[in-house]
């Protein structure tokens, strides 16, 4: 399997190389030349366990990885997770919960991360050389970078937050790993911001060569196709309970990674019958999927923190399939992007952009409502990014089961379930955390100094 760049200026490269490069070259990002079609394997894989159906999805793409190998990594990254199952789905009400918050920082993106610190370890001991990680975050992936990679030789991670903008709990989380390759940056500004120095270093091809920079962010392809095994999982998992040959998944999204697995994952076979996008009020991604036009708007705090982002990274991906594969076009539509702040799609005969997508948001009145009826009704709490996709769901209810991602625990958004149920939810991962010493550094928000402080600190 080889991958090559959206943007059409990259020769193939092997799956290993795709991890290590993250960001293109071109300022592109990486996508397998061809998504294998599984079809007919679906009834073979539909009784494996998390890990051995992590192993069959992840050997169609890492094809340079010797299955032995593979199969080690796998197993030693789902270890880390507390339940069994690592990803169970819960019946709450009229939905499938799929609870993705079981790894090491309660949150989706160790099912990632967990997979993408080891393989990069395995390939650094194959090697040789070091890496040098630069991430953005909005809240969950810097702590689950972090414990990806924490402790682990010839790997340095930076980590840049919004100052002040994320939960305290996730900013705790992060900035309480003291190990010495761990750097926390509060930048003076939006998690916006902090993802544009990111893609602006990147973008500088000699200065990431000269320092070995690589991403943990959803642009390193490894992320993307280690989250499209929990909707292959969750969905055999709810056909088997419910009889249904077809599902349809909500996803909470703000940098649409999590749902382009979904999407990645039908586009290879699984059944499903729409895929529901969830936003809070930074709503992008609805407006495009409800209008054609994707324009930018500026980012609103909400306490769906790590929903409040203007700009998808993960985004060109898709409209990479939406152009029909034509970089050509599709740089086109970036360069609008990139210009005028905005880029418009033809919406179909069915006056939407896709009709396998639904998409609708839920604002902070809203997600609070939603925590307090499910706790009321079911006595299951929702943390608020999950509220916000159960919101959502509740509108495009169909004739199929629905799995909403349920994406963080709640104990990480103390404030918002307070407000919501009038009593806090606690976590001992958490709780743990209330006296620990913490190590950050605050930092303007300029792409200068933030490569004047990597060189120094490499």
């Amino acid at each position: 399997m080889k991958y090559i760049s959206t943007r059409g200026q990259m020769e193939p490269i092997e799956f290993q190389d795709a991890v290590m490069t993250g960001l293109a070259p071109d300022g592109g990002l990486l996508l397998p030349q061809e998504l294998p079609n599984i079809g007919n394997q679906l009834e073979a894989w539909a009784k494996l366990s998390y890990t051995d159906l992590a192993f069959e999805v992840i050997r169609l793409f890492a094809t340079d990885i010797p299955d032995a190998d593979l199969k080690k990594l796998i197993d030693d990254s789902y270890a880390t997770f507390e339940h069994p199952e690592v990803c169970p789905s819960v019946e709450v009400g009229d939905f499938q919960i799929l609870e993705l918050f079981h790894g090491p920082t309660l949150a989706f993106k160790d099912v990632a991360l967990q997979f993408l610190g080891n393989l990069f370890a395995y390939i650094l001991g194959k090697r040789g050389g070091k890496l040098n990680i630069l991430g953005a975050t909005s809240g969950d992936t810097g702590s689950a970078a972090i414990h990806g990679v924490r402790g682990k030789p010839n790997i340095n991670i930076f980590i840049m937050h919004p100052e002040g903008r994320t939960s305290p709990l996730q900013e705790k989380q992060m900035t309480s790993v003291l190990d010495a390759n761990v750097f926390n940056l509060a930048v003076d500004g939006s998690f916006d911001d902090c993802q544009n120095i990111m893609k602006t270093t990147f973008g500088d091809v000699p200065f990431k060569t000269e320092h070995s920079l690589g991403s943990v962010n959803s642009v390193n392809w490894a992320r993307v196709l280690a989250q499209t095994v929990y909707y292959f999982y969750s969905a055999f998992r709810t056909m088997e309970k419910t009889g249904a040959s077809t599902v349809q998944f909500s996803v909470p999204t703000g940098n649409f990674g999590d749902i382009l697995a979904g999407y990645l994952a039908q586009q290879m076979g699984l059944p499903v019958h729409k895929l529901i996008l969830a936003t809070n009020e930074n709503d992008i991604l609805t407006r495009f999927f409800t209008t054609g036009e994707y324009s930018k708007a500026q980012a609103v705090p909400t306490i769906s923190p790590s929903m409040d982002i203007q700009v998808a990274s993960n985004f060109e991906r898709y409209l990479y399939f939406k152009v029909g594969k034509d970089a050509a076009k599709l740089v086109g539509l970036m360069n609008d992007f990139q210009d005028k702040g905005a880029l418009k799609v033809a919406l179909n005969e069915n006056g939407v952009v896709d009709d396998l997508f639904a998409a609708g948001r839920g604002d902070t009145a809203a997600t609070l409502a939603t925590i307090k009826r499910y706790k009321a009704d079911f006595g299951y709490v929702l943390d608020p990014h999950t509220a916000v996709g159960v919101f959502v769901a509740e509108q495009f209810k169909a004739d199929v089961p629905t799995i909403c991602l349920a994406t963080a625990h709640p104990a990480k958004f103390t404030q918002a379930i307070i407000d919501a149920t009038g009593e806090a939810v606690h976590h001992p991962t958490l709780d743990a955390l209330e006296h620990a010493e913490t190590r950050c550094e605050t930092i303007a928000n300029d792409v200068d100094l933030v490569k004047q402080y990597l060189v120094e600190h490499i």
